[in-house]
């Protein structure tokens, strides 16, 4: 059997325009839930999102792809969608590999 192996995820985050404030807020509260799921932000940083750059980017280490997937459904994060389409225009989930 293999051994489930951590993974690292980079997150790029876009904010509807006037909404900058309101998306780091949202990320505040849905990255607090992050180290419940035996995870851990490694990296965030916020930019100005000037010319079509990202506001937000965020880098996290998952212990495997099922608890990056009960992140992603923690209802306590999905009680958050309303939130999230008002505030999010764009995002981009993807696995790396630190160097």
């Amino acid at each position: 059997m293999t051994e489930p192996r951590e993974i690292t995820v980079c997150c790029l985050l876009w904010a509807n325009p006037g909404e900058k404030a309101a998306m780091t807020g949202y990320e505040d509260q849905v990255l607090a839930l992050v180290p419940e799921h035996g995870a851990r932000v490694l990296q965030r940083v916020v930019g100005s999102g000037a010319d079509g750059h990202p506001h937000e980017v965020q880098v996290y280490a998952f212990p495997d792809r099922d608890s990056l997937d009960a992140y992603l459904a923690d209802p306590r994060r999905t009680a958050l969608n309303d939130v999230r389409d008002r505030v999010v225009a764009r995002t981009e989930l993807f696995e790396v590999e630190l160097r």
